[in-house]
């Protein structure tokens, strides 16, 4: 089966294909001739993954899912949350969100949060959510090199290191984007 992913995010492409394996041809937005910045101007992360994946299904006519992802924050009151990509400004510039954070969390001893998918399937012309979520906290400063986004500074529960101390494969064992697309590849299956 053919699908899209809807991103612009190529770690997040690499993530997908090697969780959904061969049994599915994932193709990226560039193999659609799409380069637009696809929206997510709404208020929850179900709402912006639905967004960007009825505008492929729309405007390009193929079967599609898209993401969207948010680090949630307990003593932040769930911030930064569906505006994680852009928390620090309009840049969506990762080291900028991170320094936010720590900055925001110095001095607060409660530390947990959690990182939270949702992907929206649009599947000939239906339309189904999947979602994940991993647990853990926030630590006072970067340690990794691997990964993205706030994966330098989130210990996932039962771990000792960071999501970006963790190989991709590791990460891909336990993560909220892996959960969620279990959840995809056990529906398509």
């Amino acid at each position: 089966m053919e699908i899209v992913f809807a991103t612009q995010n190529a770690h997040k492409l690499i993530e997908i294909r090697k969780i959904l394996g061969k049994s599915y041809t994932i193709i990226s937005l560039s193999d659609i001739g799409c380069f637009d910045e696809l929206d997510e101007n709404h208020d929850t992360l179900e709402a912006n993954a639905l967004q960007k994946a009825r505008f492929i299904y729309q405007n390009y006519h193929k079967n599609c899912f898209a993401d969207d992802s948010g680090m949630e924050i307990d003593a932040l009151n769930g911030r930064p949350g569906v505006n994680s990509a852009r928390y620090a400004g309009k840049d969506k510039d990762m080291n900028a969100n991170i320094e936010k954070v720590l900055d925001e969390m110095k001095g607060i001893s409660d530390r947990k949060a959690q990182f939270r998918t949702v992907i929206a399937l649009v599947l000939d012309e239906k339309e189904f959510l999947f979602d994940g979520v991993i647990k853990g906290s926030i630590i006072n400063q970067k340690r990794g090199n691997n990964g993205f986004g706030y994966d330098p500074i989130f210990i996932p529960e039962g771990y000792n290191q960071t999501f970006a101390e963790m190989t991709l494969e590791e990460k891909n064992k336990i993560s909220h984007r892996a959960m969620a697309v279990e959840k995809l590849k056990e529906f398509l299956n």
